[in-house]
């Protein structure tokens, strides 16, 4: 059924609207699902008098608010940019991801706050093995759904399908341990498994809501781009002869549909200026049809051959190499003032390592090697 659904949904959209419409499936299909999984789930709640199974079902109810917000995010991600927002509206599903985490630590609370009254005061639970056999119909539903959600969280990248999936599965084990409560109070008198378990269950819940929210925190704050993202943007820009490396990329994630880097290309300084911005042009538009990042890349013309800048450049390298071989270096410039040589770059180092520290350090192991030069050393911390 999963791959009929989806299979119906590429078929019926063009690619561009696949995304949203895949992210809109699975709040549809979810809708749907909970409703039935919570009438359900009510109704054997009353027969039997087992709380847990009503806080299953309003559980399932929670879920169809969720199933809204996942279909409000897809429809809203969607919406294209205007004034206040030019940048797009891709970080909704940013947005219903974090209302999806929020929703399951309330659901938690809930549970635990019921399943201590439950503790507290139990009752008499009504057993019945047709009980069991639709609890357990229920738990093969919501794997489904665990399944169906992955599958289009796989296809499209929404993080928020990623929490809806995790609460999916979520409910498979608060329904199974519901169905474990019903047979300790039938069959071994444990008046007190249904709060016991409820609250065993809540705590699970509250603890994958803590993992859905991390990951939804670290795209909203920013996170770097993939390895594989920044090795091809660099491959595509050092195609042309004209470009010596690449440097300071930067790349900003305004949600799946708008992506935004910036570059800077060093070219050698004695190519023809509408080669090297033709090749440039080339590079960007490039890049915008392969991997659909808009990128501005600025050039920094390097003179090769200067043989006082290259002699310099090798003893930089040199002493970086002996410093940290994990540091790089570039926008080298060398420039006379008042009578001193100037030797100005920057070094890349990794997060974790002390920028004043290296830049003290290499100063001195600079100087001692070449005491004519007057090193000026800016250290930053890669974007990528």
């Amino acid at each position: 059924m999963t791959s009929l659904l989806i299979k119906y949904i590429k078929s019926k959209k063009p690619e561009g609207e696949r995304r949203a419409a895949l992210s809109a499936l699975s709040g549809v299909a979810g809708i749907l699902c909970n409703l039935l999984l919570a009438a359900v789930k009510f109704a054997i709640g009353s027969l039997a008098g087992a709380v847990s199974v009503m806080a299953d079902a309003v559980n399932n109810l929670s879920d169809c608010a969720m199933n809204i917000v996942t279909l409000t995010g897809a429809k809203l991600s969607q919406k294209p940019d205007d004034k206040e927002h030019p940048f797009g509206h891709g970080r909704v599903e940013y947005i219903s991801a974090l209302i999806v985490a929020v929703s399951i630590f309330v659901v938690s609370f809930e549970l635990a706050k019921s399943s201590v009254s439950k503790i507290l005061r139990p009752s008499e639970i009504s057993f019945s093995g047709r009980y069991l056999a639709v609890l357990g119909a229920t738990v093969l539903v919501k794997l489904w759904m665990a399944f169906f959600n992955a599958r289009l969280y796989k296809l499209t990248g929404n993080i928020t399908l990623k929490g809806v999936k995790q609460d999916s599965f979520n409910d498979c084990i608060a329904t199974l341990a519901t169905m474990l409560s019903m047979l300790l109070v039938h069959f071994w008198h444990f008046s007190a498994a249904d709060g016991v378990i409820g609250v065993l269950v809540s705590v699970f819940i509250f603890f994958s809501g803590i993992g859905i929210l991390k990951g939804v925190i670290s795209p909203l704050l920013g996170e770097p781009p993939s390895r594989e993202i920044t090795n091809r943007i660099e491959e595509i820009i050092c195609k042309s002869d004209i470009v010596l490396g690449v440097h300071d990329l930067i790349i900003h994630n305004y949600g799946a549909s708008k992506i935004i880097a910036s570059a800077d290309a060093e070219v050698d300084a004695a190519s023809d200026i509408f080669t090297i911005h033709s090749a440039i042009d080339n590079a960007e538009r490039e890049i915008l049809d392969e991997l659909g990042i808009i990128i501005c890349i600025h050039i920094d013309p390097v003179d090769v051959f200067d043989s006082e800048t290259e002699k310099y450049r090798r003893a930089v390298l040199d002493v970086i190499n002996e410093y940290n071989s994990a540091f790089s270096f570039h926008d080298l410039s060398l420039a006379q003032r008042d009578g001193k040589k100037l030797l100005s770059f920057d070094v890349i180092i990794p997060f974790g390592e002390d920028a004043r520290r290296v830049e003290t350090d290499l100063t001195a192991m600079l100087r001692i090697k070449h005491p004519e030069i007057t090193p000026q050393i800016n250290v930053e911390h890669s974007y990528v």
